[in-house]
Formats: C-alpha cells, sequence, structure tokens
C-alpha cells in the first residue's frame, strides 16, 4: 500500500517520490509560496518547477523555511525550448540553481523536444549527470521516437519522461515503451486540467470510497504505477489532493476509468508546439 513518502526507485537507484506538487502557472509569488510552504507543511516531499514557471526562487525559499532537511526532498526542474543546446542548456541549468539556491536539483528535465536541439540538450544534462549536479536525468513530452533518437546517441538514458497523462489521454503507446526500457513515467496535468473533475463515472467510483473526483484519479494514476503532480493552490485542496493513501481502487474500477480514453489533449502535441 502506498503512503504520502512512497518512491519509484529509478533506472539508477535513485528512489523517487511517486506523489508531489506541480506549481506550473503559480506566477503569484506569494501565492507560490504559501502553496508550497502548505504542501510541505502537509507531507509532500516531491515539488516539480521549472525555468519557465517562473517560480523556482519561491521553491527555494519555501524549502529553506521548512521543517524538512533538503536532502530530504526532491526537486525537479527543466529547461525552457528557448535555452535549449549543449552550451546553453549548462547556462541555463546554472541559472536555475542559483535560483533555487541548491548545491544540486534532483531531476533535471529537457521541457519539450525541439528540433535539432533535444539531443544536444540531452548530452548537457548527462554532463550534469556526471559532475553529480543532478540525481538524475531525464525528458518531458518525447514521444517513442523522439525518445529512440536519444537512447540511439545516450550515454545515460533518460530516467523520467514527464507527459500529459490523465483518464482522457491515457498514453498507452508512450506507456508501454517507457516499461520496456525502464523509463519511469510523470503524469502532468493528471486532473485533465481540471476538466476531467466533472467525469460522472468517476464522480459515481470515488462516491463509493466517500472520495472526490480528484482524490479518485490521482489514485488511479498511482495504481498505474505513474508519478503523479496536482497542481493547487487550494489550501483544502493540497491537502485533500494528499488523501488518497488510504482506499484501493479494485481492478474492474480501474479498467473502467482506463475505458474513458479519448485521445484528447489539454495541452499541446510533442510533434506540433
Amino acid at each position: 500500500m502506498y503512503t504520502l513518502t512512497s518512491t519509484k526507485k529509478l533506472e539508477n537507484g535513485v528512489e523517487m517520490p511517486r506523489f508531489g506538487l506541480g506549481v506550473y502557472k503559480m506566477t503569484n509569488p506569494e501565492e507560490a509560496y504559501m502553496s508550497m510552504e502548505k504542501a510541505l507543511a502537509t507531507g509532500y516531499i516531491a515539488i516539480d518547477t521549472a525555468a519557465f514557471y517562473n517560480n523556482e526562487e519561491q521553491v527555494g525559499e519555501a524549502i529553506r523555511n521548512s521543517s524538512k532537511k533538503r536532502d530530504e526532498l526532491f526537486i525537479t526542474s527543466k529547461v525552457w525550448n528557448t535555452d535549449q543546446g549543449y552550451d546553453e542548456t549548462l547556462r541555463a541549468f546554472e541559472k536555475t540553481l542559483n535560483k533555487l539556491q541548491f548545491d544540486y536539483v534532483d531531476l533535471y528535465l529537457t521541457h519539450w523536444p525541439v528540433t535539432d536541439k533535444f539531443t544536444e540538450t540531452y548530452r548537457a544534462i548527462e554532463r550534469l549527470y556526471d559532475e553529480k549536479l543532478i540525481r538524475a536525468t531525464g525528458v518531458s513530452n518525447h514521444e517513442p521516437h523522439h525518445l529512440e533518437q536519444l537512447l540511439a546517441k545516450a550515454n545515460i538514458k533518460p530516467m523520467v519522461n514527464q507527459i500529459e497523462l490523465h483518464p482522457y489521454l491515457t498514453q498507452t503507446e508512450n506507456r508501454a515503451f517507457a516499461q520496456k526500457h525502464n523509463i519511469a513515467i510523470t503524469s502532468w496535468s493528471p486532473l485533465g486540467r481540471g476538466k476531467v473533475l466533472g467525469d460522472e463515472t468517476i464522480a459515481r467510483i470515488g462516491e463509493k470510497y466517500n472520495k472526490s473526483t480528484a482524490q479518485t484519479i490521482i489514485r488511479w494514476h498511482l495504481q498505474n504505477d505513474l508519478i503523479v503532480i496536482p497542481k493547487s493552490v487550494t489550501p483544502h485542496r493540497i491537502e485533500e489532493n494528499a488523501k488518497v493513501f488510504d482506499f484501493e481502487l479494485t481492478k474492474e474500477e480501474m479498467a473502467v476509468i482506463d475505458a474513458l480514453h479519448r485521445d484528447e489533449r489539454f495541452g499541446s502535441h510533442p510533434d506540433n508546439f
């Protein structure tokens, strides 16, 4: 049975939390800081940020002011599209470290597969790993054909791929590829940017356990062996999202939610972003 601090072992043996706080669109510094502070106080041990989110400073500040030690937490950041390429990525990472005021980042990702640049970007991420500035390597929004290009050249294969994934976009092909190559999948927009919360089928399943639709969806991600990073700036939702470890969906219920797939994206397609 999973708990709030359960981890998934990555290819290199690093333990990555299965549950964390996503902080996309938290652009108001005060609101972002309060959300992170609340999450850490609630017991979250992972925060997923990015240069593009413009809130890395708040992540660093919230962690320094929390009761948790840096090595008890898992912090992910990403290199933005306009900073991709080998040297550019190394420079962008330095800026990220300065904003966070950390010595290292746990996981660093290529944000999107920028044509003609993403292989060089990943080569820089490998160097950061070799220099022990990051504990794990990864990518975001990469399709299997992007990953095949990386795997053909990489000395260290990506350990994580973060992709849009929710009950309306179950990503079975990408997940199968990841499983074959021992790449962990993180679900971004795990609630479908809120669009899946009105689903009556999921709501009915949740009622059986006295759980909200959001809690039921988060549980579905966890039971599918997916790392999940729901985002909220609302204190009671930050708490509610974490209360998903006291119930378990049946195989039949999992299958019912799996069957809601309609190949519907709320973000861009990685081949056309």
